[in-house]
């Protein structure tokens, strides 16, 4: 038969050991904390420092291959992608509509979607101008742009003089 002391003396021997290995615990994990904290601040300027200039380098070597486009005289044409063009005008009667440039909308089936008056507003004074040049663009007979071979919508520039008409690109 054990003495009554023993088992008292057991439990205070296990009590003491599992708050030995508690603080063991607790000073292991504070330990990696102070070890980590340690480690990458001195790693986090120079990570921050070099990923910032990879970047800085990045975008300069990348800019000359991307140039702004602020004028198309310099573009070669090619046979990849045609505007669209005008394939025949009608006479149309009741006067000429003045001196009017209009950019026109045309879309994949040669057909006048939109247009733009973009000089000569001072020409377009009555409505009877206005629908004598809106009847001319309607009549007006468009070949659509083509990109790689397949119709597509372009824009053209059409310049309308008293009874002719001007067509630029």
């Amino acid at each position: 038969m054990p003495p009554p002391k023993l088992r008292t003396s057991l439990r205070v021997i296990a009590s003491k050991e599992r708050q030995r290995l508690l603080s063991r615990r607790i000073d292991t994990r504070d330990r990696l904390t102070l070890f980590f904290n340690n480690l990458m601040r001195p790693l986090a300027l120079p990570f921050a420092g070099s990923i910032l200039s990879a970047v800085a380098l990045f975008a300069l070597c990348l800019m000359p291959m991307y140039p702004l486009r602020g004028d198309d005289s310099s573009d070669v044409p090619t046979g990849l992608s045609t505007g669209a063009t005008v394939k025949s005008t009608a006479a149309i009667g009741g006067g000429g509509v003045g001196e009017v440039v209009v950019d026109v909308m045309v879309d994949e089936s040669g057909r006048m979607v939109d247009y733009k008056i973009v000089s000569g507003f001072n020409v377009l004074t009555t409505d009877q101008v206005r629908r004598n040049l809106e009847n001319q663009l309607i009549f007006t007979e468009f070949t659509p742009g083509t990109h790689f071979g397949q119709p597509a919508p372009g824009k053209i520039r059409l310049s309308f003089r008293s009874s002719e008409v001007d067509v630029k690109g």
